[in-house]
């Protein structure tokens, strides 16, 4: 055993066995759980958060889901980061917050391997090339034709800047040879969407979700293709990004995070419980429904190495794309 791994073994037992990593241990959770999520209500972090929550209520007791948006989630995330680590203050972290603002801020509030313990990832969500039904493209070749023929004329709006639905945008626009579409950002997809449905917007690069993909049966924007290694389950019809351009996966996985220094105790409760939520077919159902894809194998090493590796895949996309946040 080396050394940094002899030191890490040492301090977990230590926690494990200090007062407080007992005390954590035999009575948590004693009081209501604070689920932070860094962005506003309505979209895909929400609706996995409370989907979530109540599931897994009855084993944790009374969760309260804690909306606290801004800084394409950098404010939540912060703020779960400068927490008590004691289990009371849990963020529903993503690709964003735990991968892209703290790589492309000049000077980001906190180190998301330094300030964090992962401890499950719970889903994975897919971007999406959205549209409104008024541009003249069916499908992902003729939009692609259309903004090479009207260059500088369109625009697509995301989440926030610094958000996966902001990358998403821009990874589009190179792979496809270097598209001039503007980056509109918007606080939350909430608003992005309702102006892309009026028509304010041509364009938008979402997570999908079961809203978006209702507006799309009913033919109120059209979603041309879904930026995920293959056809999501929850609509087989829509391609995949990749069918049409080589490595374009644009996808946001969503997890849960403590403060660095909780109790492993605690955070295997956490997990243990998050996993039994996982596994019910029923739930997974819901999830799939919705437009997200259930992991059901996580734990808190596999989380953070499927971090790790997102964090490697995407660090030269961001350099390629000249992706940056100020």
């Amino acid at each position: 055993m080396n050394r940094r791994k002899l030191l890490a073994y040492a301090l977990t037992a230590a926690a494990a066995l200090s007062p407080l990593g007992a005390h954590a241990q035999a009575q948590y959770p004693a009081r209501p759980i604070r689920l932070v999520v860094p962005f506003p209500p309505g979209g895909v972090m929400d609706i996995v958060a409370r989907l979530w929550s109540g599931k897994v209520g009855p084993s944790l007791g009374t969760i309260v889901v804690d909306n606290r948006a801004g800084a394409g989630g950098t404010v939540g995330a912060g703020e779960v980061a400068r927490s008590q680590p004691d289990g009371y203050a849990i963020l529903v972290g993503n690709t964003s917050t735990q991968v892209l603002n703290p790589a492309v801020m000049s000077r980001p509030p906190y180190n998301p391997v330094r300030d964090f313990v992962t401890i499950d990832i719970v889903a994975i969500t897919a971007t999406s090339i959205m549209i409104h039904p008024s541009l003249p493209a069916r499908n992902l070749k003729e939009l692609i034709a259309y903004a090479r023929a009207n260059k500088g004329r369109l625009s697509y709006g995301s989440a926030g800047a610094g958000t996966i639905t902001h990358l998403a945008g821009e990874m589009f626009k190179q792979r496809a040879g270097g598209l001039e579409i503007l980056h509109v950002p918007y606080k939350g997809v909430g608003l992005a969407v309702n102006d892309l449905v009026s028509g304010y917007i041509p364009m938008m690069t979402p997570n999908v979700n079961a809203q978006l993909l209702n507006l799309h049966e009913a033919g109120k924007v059209r979603i041309l293709s879904v930026n995920a290694p293959a056809r999501l389950k929850a609509a087989p019809a829509i391609p995949a990004t990749i069918e049409f351009l080589p490595d374009m996966i644009a996808q946001l996985f969503i997890g849960l995070f403590v403060p660095a220094g909780t109790p492993p105790s605690v955070v295997e409760r956490i997990s243990q419980v998050s996993r039994r939520a996982l596994a019910d077919e029923s739930f997974q159902k819901t999830l799939i429904k919705s437009g997200f894809e259930p992991v059901l194998d996580s734990s808190p090493e596999k989380a953070q190495r499927f971090v790790n590796q997102e964090h490697d895949r995407l660090m030269p996309v961001i350099k390629a794309t000249g992706f940056k946040l100020n």
